[in-house]
């Protein structure tokens, strides 16, 4: 089978063997997969998670059909539609731990729709509602509002019925365009005046909940923004993996500050995230209630070129590659 692979030169298109599934996975023909930030960093040599380094099989979530199942595993059988999450995902077969596969019972999903939802449907339910305990009514504030994930997580807020919900980009074209995802206001992290535009929206009181997927330069001005006893959950760091933190404004607002990730996660804890946002939201997903645009679609050989697309930072939604 044909599979993107990290080689010495940079990512290609190699035949590979096609994987058997495990007792506890089911194995995928692919029709879409789509990219992420983690797919830029292991394409540039730097690990993420147990992927690093040439040899490498490269993409994480995916859609398509089940063509075979292991034994172990229940609530899934041969010719479902699904989307997921996997190692290797990139190709035309992977094998996906049956815990971490959504079924698509809805006719009317298109692969290239469904495979941008996965990693964007358990990273918000598990910062928003999971983790960040987010109350109706409260204020809900998006550290880079215009990723895919990012997106997501303004209509999640939403819908659990956030009274205000702030999303932040660089980028003036895509914050005009948050308001189509459930944004009430989108601030510029480049105006040393957002904390305090952010803190007005809120009568003064301060953001309850944000979401960082920045870091490092916004991390002060984040707890500026805070409410008392705000909860800030630190999701990505595209802005940087360190930075300064003003100790004292964290504790004289007793902010709780959160860290998540998936790569210290057991298969347990990995399954559990998955079905509390699949039972929450992925009926809200085929009812198209919770939506992601695709910004641009490549086929498969053309990886290195959806790679180059997502690192020049010109998008807007998903990338996704057609198998």
């Amino acid at each position: 089978m044909k599979a993107a692979v990290l080689g010495e030169q940079g990512v290609e298109i190699r035949d590979v063997a096609k994987p058997m599934p495990k007792p506890n996975e089911i194995l995928v023909k692919v029709k879409a997969a789509s990219l992420n930030r983690a797919d830029l960093l292991i394409a540039s040599g730097q690990g993420h998670g147990f992927a690093a380094g040439p040899g490498t099989a490269m993409g994480g979530e995916c859609a398509g059909e089940v063509e075979a199942i292991g034994s172990d595993v229940i609530d899934f059988k041969i010719g479902d539609r699904v989307a997921g999450s996997a190692p290797g995902a990139f190709s035309e077969y992977v094998a996906m731990d049956y815990g971490r596969a959504y079924k698509l019972l809805a006719a009317g999903l298109r692969y290239e729709q469904t495979t941008c939802f996965p990693y964007a449907v358990q990273t918000m339910h598990d910062a928003i509602v999971s983790v960040g305990r987010v109350q109706k009514g409260e204020s809900v504030l998006i550290q880079g509002a215009s990723t895919g994930v990012g997106l997501l997580g303004l209509q999640i807020a939403k819908l659990k019925g956030a009274a205000i919900v702030i999303g932040t980009s660089g980028n003036e074209g895509r914050r005009r365009r948050l308001k189509e995802f459930g944004c009430d206001l989108a601030l510029d992290p480049g105006d040393s005046d957002w904390p305090e535009k952010a803190k007005a929206a809120t009568g003064g009181k301060g953001v309850d909940l944000i979401i960082d997927q920045v870091s490092a330069g916004v991390a002060n001005a984040n707890m500026q923004a805070a409410a008392v006893l705000g909860r800030i959950v630190n999701v990505g760091r595209l802005g940087g993996m360190k930075g300064d933190i003003d100790f004292d404004l964290h504790a004289l607002k007793r902010i709780s500050y959160i860290g998540v990730t998936f790569r210290t996660r057991s298969p347990d804890e990995y399954r559990a995230i998955v079905r509390a946002a699949r039972a929450d939201l992925w009926s809200a997903v085929e009812a198209g209630t919770l939506s992601l645009p695709v910004d641009r679609t490549f086929p498969l050989h053309e990886v290195t070129a959806a790679l180059d697309h997502m690192k020049a930072n010109a998008h807007f939604g998903k990338i996704v590659l057609t198998i």
